[in-house]
């Protein structure tokens, strides 16, 4: 199994979320408010300097579906290039 990790703006969060969804992937956790600064939007950090912040998605995901996952988030970098969205792939192993 993976983690397949998701950041991306919190503007786009419905679009984001919904893309997600729509390709069948409805069971995940999102935390909201994240902070940082990545390589390709402006820096998120919540102050009046550096306004908004930045969602993530978690998808505990068979090896397989790792490709399907990777092509909507390419698609979506392209439908919404402001959104700064970035991907990672974790190792995971389920303890319980």
């Amino acid at each position: 199994m993976k983690m397949f990790f998701v950041i991306y703006a919190e503007a786009c969060d419905e679009k984001v979320t919904n893309a997600f969804k729509d390709s069948g992937f409805r069971s995940y956790t999102k935390m909201h408010g994240a902070t940082g600064e990545g390589e390709e939007s402006e820096p998120k950090l919540g102050t009046h300097f550096w306004p908004g912040r930045n969602n993530t998605l978690l998808f505990a995901v068979q090896d397989k579906e790792i490709e399907r996952l990777v092509e909507l988030v390419r698609r979506l970098k392209v439908e919404q290039p402001r959104a700064g969205v970035r991907a990672f792939t974790l190792p995971l192993e389920e303890c319980v």
